[in-house]
Parts: structure tokens; sequence; C-alpha cells
């Protein structure tokens, strides 16, 4: 008898971490900055660092330092022990709760290692399962830099509000979920070879692109990650 896709059962879970587990996220480190852990080339006011992690809750925060420099958490599969890269076909799935703070820029995102021969990938493995904005408050920035397609998803979420994101990383094509509703697929994928570690963080906007800066008196910015996962369609169970 053959199985309606409806009442198939879910992929296994390859990967659910909590965030306070080093073994699995290496905090304040992605070769996607530079060096010194500040990328004001990519609009951002803020500096990562070993320093800054998230609380076990999941909270992401970004805090204006006495010197200025706006501290903020990142943590990465890059730089782990469990090293832990997603495959073509993965689903990337987390619970999340933005705010519309100007200034906040919360991501959930990919980055890739080196081909054999040196070279990055296409797009650096770079797929954005969302960025926010609050110029935007319910609008997420869905982007695939390896397969050159994106979107903005606008009305799909509210601030202060959970919402469950779904990404489907397929090797022809990706496609977002929000709380179950299919809101862009993209028709591009990520291709055979693709392989990338996991990035999630906060940065600041510097103002530029329309996207606002933090407002003077402003000293912290937040938001919520819960129940990250990834399943792998075929992975043993």
């Amino acid at each position: 008898m053959t199985v309606p896709p409806s009442a198939a059962p879910p992929a296994p879970v390859v990967f659910a971490a909590p965030f306070t587990d080093r073994s699995a996220w290496a905090v304040g480190r992605t070769s996607a900055y530079p060096a010194d852990g500040r990328n004001p080339g990519d609009n951002k006011l803020d500096r990562i660092g070993p320093a800054y992690a998230p609380t076990g809750a999941g909270v992401f925060r970004a805090r204006l330092s006495d010197s200025g420099d706006w501290n903020a958490d990142l943590v990465s599969t890059e730089f782990a022990p469990g090293g832990f890269e997603l495959r073509p076909g993965d689903e990337l799935g987390a619970t999340c709760v933005v705010d519309d703070t100007p200034g906040a820029w919360p991501a959930l995102w990919t980055w890739g290692r080196d081909s054999s021969s040196g070279r990055p990938q296409p797009g650096h493995g770079e797929v954005d399962a969302f960025e926010y904005h609050p110029t935007h408050p319910h609008m997420l920035e869905l982007t695939n830099h390896v397969g050159g397609a994106g979107d903005y998803a606008d009305g799909v979420i509210t601030p202060g509000r959970a919402f469950r994101l779904h990404v489907v990383l397929g090797a022809r094509s990706v496609r977002w979920q929000v709380d179950g509703r299919t809101v862009y697929e993209d028709g591009r994928g990520v291709g055979a070879a693709w392989r990338a570690w996991l990035v999630v963080n906060i940065s600041v906007a510097a103002g530029a692109y329309g996207h606002q800066a933090p407002a003077p008196g402003v000293r912290e910015l937040s938001w919520q990650c819960t129940d990250l996962e990834v399943r792998r369609p075929g992975a043993a169970r």
C-alpha cells in the first residue's frame, strides 16, 4: 500500500544541539567575518568574539559597551569540535521571535567551506534561512546566495510573536515555509556538492540600505531562537 505524502513520517533529526553545547557550537567565530570580529563593510556595527554567546534559552543579544562597541552574540558549527555541516536535501527548522527595535538584525544562515581546490563555493555556500530588519516589521528576507535567488516575504510574521521556520535546502530548489505555509521557493537550489555550516547571530545595522541604526539611548537589542533542528531524509534512524 502506498503511504500518502501527508502521512509519511518526518525525516530523522541529525542535528539538534542546544546553544550551550560547546562540542556542537563555537562562540563568536565564523570565517564569514574578518579576523577582528568586525564587519563594517556589510553595514554592521557589531563585534563578535568568544565572550558573546546566547543564553541557554536561545536569546541572542547585542549590547552597547561603554567604549561604544556593540558586542553581539554569534554561534557557528564551523569551528566547533563536531563541525556539523548541512548537505543538499536537509531540512532546517527553528522557532523564532524577533523584536522591531530599530538596529536589530537577527539572522539564521549558512556559510560553506572552500572547495578542495581552495576556491570558495558559489556564494560562499550562504543561504539565509532568514534575515530580519525592523524597518519592515512583518517581512523576512530570504536569500539563496549559492543559486542567486531571493525574495522579500512580507506579511508573514508579527514582531513579538513566535513563528516556526522550515527551510528545505534542496539541490534543485530551496523552499521556505513559515508556520507551515510555503512563502517562497526559488527553483535554483544549492547544487549537489553544497556543504555548509550553520550560523545563528544578531548583528547591528549601521544605517545604510534603508536599515535603521539603533536610536540614541538604546543599549541592547535581542531576538530568540529555540527548537533548532536539522532533519535529513534517508539518514539512519
